[in-house]
């Protein structure tokens, strides 16, 4: 809210600060005013700051402090830690955090400096201009934000292949997860020796890019406002881009606004999805969603136990994935209804929004600035319940776990 943040006279006002420190903080990437036009360098640089702080996460962020500044950390700090980056123990939880932060760096570094080479080298900006735009642009594409320093976000690079490639490359690699990540570099050469997690992450991804790959490209082939305006490559190069930025990145080349209504649906299915756990992607995420297919699968052949990739599930993994999936549905769907009441927008217009916002994902029709106070305090409501978690939150809420020293008689209803 500071003057120097805003451009002109006077600072943001309350929702506008509110709404833009949350939708970074919480990698998501919606904003209710222009992010080139409105903020100043400084305020951009807030901006930045929080995206790196809300990919990387507040705990692993406070706890590479204490490694480098108070050279060790309290065993509540490593236990904290440990749940915040899905760690499997405390041990080597050094060695972790530090390579979090290095595959960040690396990453991040590689894109920004291809975006610089472009920005500078194909697009003619002045160098030092270029290299807080590739930097910018290349520490949002990691954490999954989507903020960009253009009025039409990506637009303006719609067939650029040196923009839009690099830009979905980290995006992937950060939607991930950290996980699947480390596993990767460390059992390359021996994929039999990746984890279930791993396995479903990566398969799960490959799936999913694909299908929003072919939907995109078929539903919008023909819509002149979106691809039907480029030639054949820039409509292969754009829904394969999109694909990606629905994996809770939020970028957009192309008028998300103009989009037929059916893409727009497939879109929300893949925006709820999300990415890898433990990484900078939103949404229920990739395993929840796959080990709710192997149930559904297992139930309908009739399997004693649910398997998945040659291992059996843990019963305890079934209500994790349930209880995840039914909360987010259910908050999505009271939010729906709560802006639809406060609004006269379509309710196709008002589900996108709403799921961009809870899974963190930052794409949007146009309506984010229109909505009103009101429906906007709900989307920063829903992007924090998306970053935190349903289920953490639940848990948050539980004052103690409920023990029983007895156990009830069991009893079958009808089901179906």
């Amino acid at each position: 809210m500071l003057p120097i943040s805003k451009e002109g006279d006077g600072g943001a006002n309350w929702i506008e600060a509110l709404f833009t420190a949350v939708s970074a903080a919480c990698v998501t990437g919606l904003t209710v005013v222009d992010t080139e036009l409105y903020w100043t360098p400084f305020g951009q640089g807030v901006i930045l700051v929080l995206i790196q702080l809300g990919g990387l996460g507040v705990m692993v962020f406070a706890s590479l402090i204490g490694i480098f500044v108070v050279r060790r950390l309290t065993l509540g700090s490593r236990l904290t830690t440990a749940q915040e980056a899905h760690a499997e123990g405390i041990g080597q939880l050094r060695r972790l955090i530090v390579s979090i932060a290095t595959i960040a760096v690396v990453v991040e570094c590689a894109v920004a400096i291809v975006l610089w080479l472009r920005f500078w080298l194909g697009r003619g900006e002045e160098p030092l201009h270029a290299l807080w735009l590739g930097v910018f642009h290349a520490v949002s594409s990691f954490n999954n934000a989507g903020f960009a320093l253009f009025s039409d976000n990506l637009m303006g690079f719609v067939d650029d292949p040196w923009i839009l490639l690099p830009l979905a490359t980290a995006t992937i690699i950060g939607g991930l997860g950290f996980p699947v990540i480390m596993q990767i570099l460390k059992h390359a050469p021996h994929p039999r020796r990746f984890s279930m997690h791993t396995w479903l992450v990566l398969t799960g991804t490959a799936l999913l890019l694909t299908v929003g790959t072919v939907a995109i490209a078929a539903l919008e082939w023909n819509n002149p406002g979106s691809l039907g305006a480029h030639p054949t490559g820039t409509r292969i190069l754009d829904a394969f881009f999109h694909s990606v930025q629905t994996r809770t990145a939020g970028f957009n080349a192309l008028d998300i606004g103009a989009f037929e209504p059916e893409t727009l649906l497939v879109m929300d299915v893949l925006m709820f999805i999300g990415g890898g756990p433990a990484g900078t992607a939103g949404g229920i995420k990739i395993t929840t969603f796959g080990v709710l297919a192997a149930i559904i699968i297992a139930e309908v052949r009739g399997d004693p136990t649910v398997t998945v990739f040659g291992k059996r599930l843990s019963r305890a993994v079934h209500r994790e994935a349930t209880t995840v999936a039914l909360l987010s549905v259910g908050l999505c769907y009271a939010a729906t209804v709560a802006i639809m009441l406060l609004t006269d927008i379509d309710h196709d217009r008002v589900l996108f929004e709403v799921i961009s916002a809870f899974a963190t994902v930052g794409l949007s029709t146009g309506i984010t600035a229109a909505v009103g106070t009101p429906s906007q305090l709900i989307l920063i409501l829903l992007m924090f319940l998306g970053r935190v978690g349903p289920i953490t939150v639940a848990t948050a809420i539980a004052l103690r776990p409920r023990r029983l020293a007895y156990e009830l008689p069991k009893e079958r209803p009808i089901i179906g």
